[in-house]
């Protein structure tokens, strides 16, 4: 008795279970597609699931770059509430007026004798 000829194949896929998955296309420069195909080569995985690591990984690095200037401006205001500082009224409205229209080389007191 004779066994058919079955040829075997390896498949090898990622299940991502309860993840809607959306087809994006991006620009790169050849530098970072280079690492990429480096990267999934080394850690034997596709080059889309090293992109949405890196991605997974790098977004909190921006979003916690983006929140330092908001950091700063609560820690201005806080300065100004320690030392009771006071300014216009006005100032969000006309910021542009106080920053621009002023002549800064200019000191704020006279020097009458």
């Amino acid at each position: 008795m004779q066994l058919p000829c079955v040829y075997l194949t390896t498949c090898r896929t990622t299940c991502y279970i309860n993840h809607n998955m959306l087809k994006t296309y991006l620009y790169i420069p050849e530098h970072l597609d280079k690492k990429i195909k480096q990267t999934a080569k080394a850690q034997n995985k596709s080059k889309a699931e090293v992109m949405r690591l890196a991605l997974e990984k790098g977004i909190p690095a921006v979003d916690e770059y983006n929140n330092a200037s908001v950091e700063v401006l609560f820690k201005i205001a806080e300065l100004g509430r320690k030392y009771k500082l006071k300014g216009p009224k006005d100032g969000s409205k006309n910021m542009d007026k106080y920053l621009w229209d002023k002549d800064w080389s200019k000191k704020p007191y006279s020097s009458k004798s």
